[in-house]
């Protein structure tokens, strides 16, 4: 087992050793004693981008050589960090930020080395999940790290059906030019739940709203541009909160919906795939299937 792996120390890192650091997610001060002489110590550190780890490397005086290891070059770059670990050298592992592998690259080299026998020893530190989770103000005794959600929308409301029963606190990332359309589908899939968006975590503009999934969506759609990194907390789910789910045919849906609020048919449609959380296009295809051969 590496030396290294126990309490803190001024020792040299272990030969033949894969160090996964945790960098800061924003505020430089938060990296630890430990990660800073490590990443002095160690004969490469493997980057996910060079020139962005350069500002924290500099800033603390890092100058030890390093490559680029990221989604497009891990395939070519894996067999090449085995080669120098099995010849004895010792390599850090770090993200753009927080802890590498929690959507970021390292899972095949980290993967490959616990199968080749190579030590892999993690040195803990920020994560943009654990300090949006600590500072929301819920539930955090059970919770779920469900990452990105796809990117199109019928994808993306089919996970959240998977993940509506679960009973624990969620926890997403969300890119910010598609954070409304999410927002709008966690509310129609998970219903009216407790959540708790924080954007920017540590940096300059750090920001906190905490609310139901309608009012930090009204919050945010007022705005004229969305930026920065954003992690949204949302509460555990429970029987009365999920969304109705209508048992009757997609028409008698649709006219109950045109009856009770006068809309057109076509912002009615849009209403009763919002309800049933299913896409327009998927309502619209049932609708046809129940008036060509009956209810599917």
């Amino acid at each position: 087992m590496p030396t290294d792996a126990g309490l803190p120390g001024s020792g040299e890192p272990a030969p033949g050793t894969l160090y996964v650091v945790a960098t800061p997610i924003g505020n430089l001060e938060d990296v630890s004693q430990r990660a800073v002489r490590i990443l002095k110590q160690v004969d490469l550190i493997a980057c996910e981008d060079t020139r962005h780890a350069a500002r924290l490397l500099h800033h603390y005086g890092i100058s030890t050589p390093r490559e680029s290891y990221h989604e497009h070059n891990e395939s070519q770059r894996t067999p090449q960090l085995l080669d120098l670990l099995r010849a004895g050298r010792s390599v850090a592992l770090i993200s753009d930020a927080g802890t590498p592998l929690v959507s970021d690259p390292g899972f095949r080299l980290v993967s490959t080395c616990r199968d080749a026998g190579i030590p892999v020893v993690p040195i803990p530190g920020p994560s943009a999940i654990i300090a949006a989770l600590s500072a929301s103000g819920l539930p955090t005794d059970s919770f779920l790290f469900a990452g990105y959600l796809p990117s199109r929308r019928g994808a993306r409301r089919s996970r959240l059906r998977e993940l509506a029963a679960l009973r624990c606190t969620l926890v997403f990332y969300e890119a910010p030019h598609r954070l409304l359309a999410a927002l709008d589908d966690m509310l129609a899939v998970l219903g009216p739940r407790k959540a708790c968006l924080a954007r920017e975590i540590t940096k300059v503009h750090e920001e906190w709203q905490r609310g139901s999934l309608a009012e930090i969506l009204a919050s945010m759609a007022s705005r004229e541009r969305i930026l920065g990194e954003i992690t949204i907390v949302v509460d555990r789910g429970s029987e009365s909160a999920l969304p109705h789910q209508e048992s009757g045919s997609i028409q008698e849906h649709l006219e109950k919906v045109i009856s009770a609020s006068g809309v057109s048919s076509k912002e009615a449609l849009r209403e009763v795939a919002r309800q049933r959380g299913i896409t327009r296009r998927e309502a619209y295809r049932q609708l046809l299937a129940e008036k060509t051969h009956g209810r599917p």
